[in-house]
């Protein structure tokens, strides 16, 4: 069961990311990123602090592919002027009991009379009937809601840990980065192996909080993608910030993106997203990703 808040919230939002180049070879895009004034961490920690009391691979490539042709030909959706993250926002909550979790999504810029595009791509699903990530089917998205004209994307995905990286059973040994390649390495459409999943990412920022005595790992990643006839840019990237949370053996997580081009004005509202999200004690309607393997409805 999904349950929308009939209330919305109105909170301030945040200011925008800093890139800080790494030895992981990100640093090529230090020129696009660096007037970033604040860091990811900074600003999950002040927004935690305020809120703690396709059922075919192709599908999802077709998906990415049309937000990437729409991006220069719809971007008079925009407001013209000023950028989104100097406004505030107002907010609904999504609970989902199959799964149990919440998340708050912006729905409207008052004072710019602007009204956000969300459609219902994928209703929450139980793990087992879930889209696939990956040809391995470990990593799988559970919910999915798209925005085409402003090209957003806010998805939930449930997989077990790549022991690749995450080694150990205590997740309170585990570093942030290492849950960021966990979830990235699995999460490709692609027949490649988990390193070259991971070549198609840069991780630009990662870091934990403890919310409530529960973990959470918040990462900040750049997913290349080809140029389109209306972007023909070598440098064309949907920018993500994630969340991650671990229950039972399994990682919650929550992305939310855009094209890098569009990062100013919807990054700062998609860090809002990101930093709402929480694992809910389960009720009679939650399934967990173990039960039943073999059901697919």
């Amino acid at each position: 069961m999904v349950v929308l808040s009939p209330s919305l919230l109105l909170l301030p939002t945040l200011p925008s990311f800093r890139h800080e180049p790494g030895s992981n070879g990100s640093g090529m895009l230090s020129h696009n990123y660096s007037n970033y004034s604040t860091k990811f961490h900074q600003k999950t920690t002040l927004c935690c602090s305020v809120a703690s009391k396709p059922t075919s691979p192709n599908v999802l490539w077709r998906r990415d592919l049309l937000l990437l042709a729409l991006s220069s030909s719809l971007s008079t959706h925009f407001p013209s002027s000023g950028c989104l993250a100097a406004e505030d926002v107002r907010m609904t909550s999504l609970v989902d009991e199959i799964n149990a979790y919440t998340y708050s999504y912006p729905v409207e810029l008052p004072s710019k009379k602007f009204l956000f595009k969300w459609v219902e791509s994928r209703k929450p699903e139980r793990y087992s009937s879930a889209a696939p990530l990956s040809p391995d089917a470990r990593l799988r998205i559970v919910s999915e809601r798209v925005d085409i004209v402003d090209n957003l994307i806010i998805s939930v995905s449930i997989g077990p840990p790549n022991v690749q990286f995450l080694k150990s059973k205590d997740k309170k040994t585990w570093a942030a980065k290492d849950v960021a390649d966990s979830v990235l390495s699995d999460k490709s459409a692609l027949r490649v192996t988990s390193s070259q999943r991971m070549s198609e990412s840069s991780v630009l920022d990662a870091h934990a909080s403890e919310i409530d005595g529960e973990l959470y790992w918040y990462y900040e990643y750049l997913v290349r993608k080809s140029p389109t006839k209306s972007a023909q840019e070598a440098n064309l990237y949907r920018h993500y910030v994630a969340s991650t949370a671990e229950r039972e053996g399994y990682l919650y997580s929550l992305s939310a993106s855009t094209l890098s081009m569009e990062w100013t004005k919807m990054g700062p509202l998609l860090e809002q997203t990101v930093a709402s999200f929480r694992l809910l004690p389960p009720t009679d309607n939650y399934v967990p990703p173990y039960k039943d393997p073999w059901r697919f409805w």
